[in-house]
């Protein structure tokens, strides 16, 4: 059940945190306000961190939990941090 958790609890954290670095450089790479952008974008990664922490726990079996949240964090994460070096 620990394991769960940590998947749930660290592992959502991880993809709603590259999600909304994502978002936020993608909505302003588009045209909208630094701070609206930001508020939108943390309002998907709270949605995000829900739907992660539901999958964990429900989830059968725990290795691709892992392997999408973190993955997908770090692939996320990636992608706003390019984004914003872009627009630099």
């Amino acid at each position: 059940m620990l394991a769960r958790l940590a998947a749930a609890v660290l592992g959502g954290y991880g993809l709603a945190w590259g999600l909304v670095a994502a978002c936020t450089s993608l909505a302003v790479a588009a045209g909208m306000g630094f701070h609206d952008a930001e508020f939108l974008s943390s309002l998907v990664g709270v949605l995000a961190f829900l739907g992660a922490l539901l999958w964990a726990i429900a989830a059968r079996r725990l290795w691709p939990v892992w392997a999408v949240l973190l993955g997908g964090g770090a692939l996320l994460a990636g992608v706003g941090s390019a984004v914003q070096a872009a627009l630099i």
